[in-house]
């Protein structure tokens, strides 16, 4: 608690210095309430990412049906965000938290107890409708109860929480699913919501928007359509082909309704989604860095142990240990901005460098990935890992800074919604990506394979598992090592290619006037030691970095 305070230090003059202010413990509380549940979202995401290959075994699933385990939970996430934040505004946050904390808990319990494939994924896609509630009411009642400076350092905790759920969330999931089964990564939700809800209950005060009216339902149906086709399209790639007339009637259906979602948006009065607020170019920019940031780096947190369990042969224990590289930076680089970047760079530099390092890390990735040589791989990993730290924390802060307070509930769901849209098509695009490269690899490389073992290696190598299939006896190592480390490479490099192409837009569309970089004050500091206070001012204040 006292390095959460900490983060709120804020100059208030009392007498002739200043001495840092804390915050309430009402405020503190609705930070824990908002927090661990957001920790919950994205720790259960984690742990269930290196659950897949056992989920995949046990359930008898191939590749395809086990994506919608991510991409089920994402897509009904994604879809739902938007209009749970402007249901949060219409009909009061503290009550969206609270329903959407009761949803989420008891789809874990059913997800827990699945017995088919298709039973898991119906139980994630209503779980991932609990935290679009959860989160939506979750940010719009943080944005409510700090304001300012608080605000700033109120979404550096989070973002410190969140990095904590990424961290452990591969390691968890690796500790549970090894020793006692892959329904327990689901379980584990039920005692902290349960707690978490009682909590929220007593301490959250309610707060809605004054000048909300009703709830924009054509709107909400017809981007959830959207979102569902262009990611059904994404998904069914990787069985049918490009050139499929089904993939390509989803994708001209995909487009369809986003151009009738644009109609249906201008016709109402309170929209759900205000596109005035895409006139200001720093809102745009501070949601292209947080589309880029979930498309190219959060699925490396899916891809990465999967990698780790194909090409290394390892089990999901050591392959959550393994990501350590990528997931620490989450945790402390945050902290690290607010302490020493903060006041140098303006949220334009600060989102522009996040940008910056995830392309040097994925191309670090791609260059070493088909060598799977673990030690290569780790220095990809840190500075992919500090990118994705300063992005998780700053492009939520930028892009609500632009949004009038009395709106947070709808900032949040554009937010959330671009980030987690730009999950579920990232991982879903990267997705065919490393499909069809580690296919076109196995065909080159077993020309004379049967259809039957040919699909059999590919689900092999997709999903994670190590078996070899029968009939291929000693190249069964040539051909796993050379189709998964070209794969992933052509994956870490498509990542790449999207993260600087969002850093120059980042740059471009960004106003650092609008984001400015947090001042130095001077601090009277006490001296416990000897009693005695001294005035420290610190060196004049270094030059925003833009």
């Amino acid at each position: 608690m006292t390095a959460i305070i900490k983060q709120f230090r804020r100059p208030v003059k009392e007498g002739a210095g200043l001495q840092p202010a804390t915050p309430s413990r009402r405020q503190l509380l609705v930070l824990l309430c908002v927090s661990v549940p957001s920790f919950m979202i994205n720790l259960d995401a984690n742990i269930v990412a290196v659950s897949l290959p056992s989920i995949g075994r046990t359930l008898n699933a191939d590749f395809a049906a086990t994506e919608w385990v991510i991409s089920a939970y994402t897509l009904a996430f994604a879809s739902l965000l938007l209009p749970a934040g402007a249901l949060a505004d219409r009909f009061g946050r503290k009550r969206l938290l609270l329903v959407g904390l009761a949803l989420f808990t008891a789809a874990s319990i059913l997800c827990g107890a699945a017995p088919t494939i298709v039973l898991l994924n119906a139980g994630r896609a209503i779980q991932g409708a609990g935290a679009a509630l959860l989160l939506s009411a979750a940010l719009a009642t943080l944005a409510d109860a700090f304001r300012g400076h608080e605000r700033a350092a109120a979404f550096a905790v989070w973002g410190t929480i969140i990095g904590v759920a990424m961290t452990i969330g591969p390691i968890v999931g690796g500790v549970i699913t090894h020793r006692f089964g892959w329904p327990w990564a689901f379980y584990v939700n039920v005692p902290v919501g349960l707690a978490m809800f009682g909590l929220s209950s007593r301490a959250v005060r309610e707060s809605r928007d004054p000048q909300a009216q009703s709830v924009d339902l054509g709107g909400a149906v017809v981007f959830a359509a959207t979102l569902f086709c262009l990611t059904l399209a994404l998904i069914s790639v990787n069985q049918r082909g490009w050139n499929s007339l089904v993939v390509l009637n989803e994708l001209f259906g995909a487009f369809f309704l986003g151009v009738l979602f644009v109609w249906v948006e201008h016709r109402q009065t309170r929209p759900m989604l205000d596109f005035s607020y895409f006139r200001q170019s720093t809102f745009v920019g501070a949601n292209v860095a947080n589309l880029a940031y979930a498309a190219t780096l959060l699925p490396m947190l899916t891809f990465l142990p999967l990698y780790f369990q194909s090409a290394f042969a390892k089990e999901p224990e050591v392959a959550g240990l393994m990501m350590l590289p990528m997931v620490a930076p989450l945790v402390l680089v945050p902290r690290l901005v607010v302490r020493f970047l903060a006041h140098r760079f303006s949220g334009r530099g600060l989102l522009t460098l996040g940008l910056a390092l995830a392309t040097l890390g994925l191309i670090e990735l791609g260059l070493v990935a088909d060598q799977i040589q673990f030690s290569l791989i780790v220095a990809g990993m840190l500075v992919a890992g500090s990118g994705a730290g300063i992005l998780n924390a700053e492009a939520a802060r930028v892009a609500m800074t632009a949004i009038p307070h009395e709106r947070a509930g709808m900032a949040a769901g554009i937010g959330g919604t671009v980030r987690f849209a730009g999950l579920v098509v990232g991982f879903a695009a990267l997705g065919a990506i490393l499909y069809s490269t580690v296919a076109s690899n196995v065909a080159m490389l077993m020309p004379d394979l049967s259809n039957t073992d040919r699909a059999a290696l590919i689900h092999g190598l997709m999903s994670g598992g190590i078996a070899e299939p029968h009939s291929l006896g000693e190249s069964w190592d040539q051909v796993r090592l050379t189709s998964i480390g070209h794969g992933y490479r052509t994956l870490f490099f498509s990542a790449a290619a999207v993260a600087v192409a969002a850093a120059v837009a980042c740059w471009r569309l960004v106003q650092a006037s609008e984001t400015p970089m947090l001042r130095v004050t001077p601090l009277r500091i006490v001296d416990q030691d000897s009693h005695l206070q001294r005035s420290r001012t610190p060196s004049p204040t270094p030059p925003s970095w833009t």
